[in-house]
């Protein structure tokens, strides 16, 4: 059975493009650092001192020793010892304090950004606190030995994509409302029909059989599932299918009418055309040329296929 860690991979991984880089930065009073907007998250590790991060939106955030800045859409961002725009004093106390800081970037394709992901607020400040989060603390000082060794070591990119998982795991851990996909994960009966449907894309799932995954009727679980993710079951099982087809597409060399199979068509004109409605062009030319995306709002088509 897939677990909830594993349906966050799946989110991430469908969105994931090109190799995760990262570096350890250390910087002296006065400094300041700008980052554009950008298709990719990023994220901040105070190792030493502390520093502001200002976002495009909203309050600067103080950052101290161990406290971790998660930005999973980049939309513009400063870092440095005060908050953006604020006066220098050179001469104030402490001015030429050092702070190190673990830093790394995310190329994701934000066109299929998964619902999971959409609902995440564009910082996300996780506190260091003791005994808390301790795979995550695991992962970040396992990353931060590797970069000390001033080495392009093999272990840096799976560590970042781990590091990804538990920066993610955490913040939903924290999370106290149980509504959107916080909820949905939490939910057993919920959980149960996705943990089946990102376990097996390709099964030939009904409404009916999602719901006896999920130990509820057909209508009682359609509904339960609406309300708590907010879309139905059907569109999203065909959403992820296409996410996962055109990762496929995009990746290898695989024909059509294999993809097709793979998830859950039984030909392959019902896949081009289930496809084709998703993203506005034909799986071969979206091989050819890949970079069409839709975002699941514009999937509200039923999965004629199976659902």
């Amino acid at each position: 059975m897939v677990d909830r860690v594993d349906i966050l991979s799946d989110a991430v991984a469908a969105m994931r493009i090109g190799t995760p880089h990262s570096n350890r930065t250390e910087m002296r009073a006065p400094w300041g650092l700008r980052f554009p907007p950008q298709d990719g998250a990023g994220f901040h590790v105070v190792l030493r001192g502390s520093c502001w991060l200002t976002p495009a939106r909203g309050d600067p955030i103080h950052l101290q020793v161990g406290d971790v800045a998660f930005l999973p859409r980049e939309t513009g961002h400063a870092i440095g010892d005060r908050p953006a725009g604020a006066h220098a004093d050179r001469d104030a106390p402490g001015g030429h304090e050092t702070t190190v800081l673990l830093c790394g970037a995310y190329i994701l394709d934000q066109s299929r950004a998964h619902p999971l992901l959409s609902e995440l607020p564009d910082v996300i400040h996780l506190p260091a606190r003791i005994g808390h989060h301790t795979a995550l603390r695991g992962a970040i000082d396992l990353l931060g030995l590797e970069l000390d060794t001033r080495q392009q070591s093999g272990v840096i990119a799976p560590l970042l994509e781990v590091l990804l998982q538990y920066m993610l795991r955490a913040w939903y851990d924290d999370q106290p409302d149980v509504s959107g996909w916080a909820g949905a994960l939490r939910d057993p009966a919920i959980y149960a029909a996705l943990a089946a449907m990102h376990a097996d894309p390709g099964a030939p799932w009904t409404v009916k059989s999602l719901g006896a995954q999920a130990g509820l009727s057909r209508s009682m679980f359609a509904r339960r599932f609406t309300a708590t993710v907010g879309i139905a079951p059907q569109t999203y099982l065909t959403w992820w299918r296409m996410t996962l087809a055109a990762r496929v597409l995009r990746e290898s060399d695989a024909l059509v009418r294999v993809v097709a199979e793979r998830f859950g068509y039984t030909s392959e004109f019902a896949f081009a055309k289930a496809f084709k409605r998703e993203f506005g062009v034909a799986p071969g030319r979206y091989r050819s040329s890949p970079g069409a995306g839709s975002g699941i709002a514009a999937s509200g088509q039923q999965d004629q296929s199976s659902a």
